[in-house]
């Protein structure tokens, strides 16, 4: 479970099992630009996925894959539309030939969240916790 918990203004604490994390948004929308907003998040679940599923792709195909950097850049202009714009560039460290590279290309497209972002019929149920006061 995820839970998340005013911490001050806008501020948010996101608690993820016995992790702690910080959401916020720039001073420009009203916050203190204190952690990453909602689609910074958002944007980073699939740079995260794309890296450890390559990571553990090549370590099982035993692929000289000796690390990973991943950018994720935004084009939101659309988002009111419906079109929301990821484009990710993977840095692949270590001595690949061309058709590794190639390989991992591939296979970046099919981690989970990738395959969640763009496949999956999403359903959000939003309720209130508990009896009013």
């Amino acid at each position: 479970m995820i839970r998340v918990h005013n911490n001050k203004g806008l501020q948010q604490q996101i608690e993820i099992g016995s992790h702690q994390l910080l959401g916020d948004v720039s001073p420009e929308l009203g916050g203190e630009g204190a952690g990453p907003d909602p689609h910074d998040l958002f944007d980073a679940s699939l740079g995260t996925c794309k890296a450890m599923t390559l990571l553990l792709y090549a370590r099982q195909r035993g692929l000289p894959l000796e690390g990973i950097d991943v950018n994720v850049e935004r084009d939101d202009s659309e988002e009111r539309e419906g079109n929301y714009r990821l484009v990710v560039e993977l840095s692949l460290k270590g001595p690949l030939d061309d058709a590794q590279r190639q390989q991992l290309l591939r296979v970046a497209d099919k981690c989970p969240i990738h395959k969640l972002m763009t496949t999956t019929d999403i359903q959000v149920e939003t309720r209130l916790a508990g009896a009013p006061a």
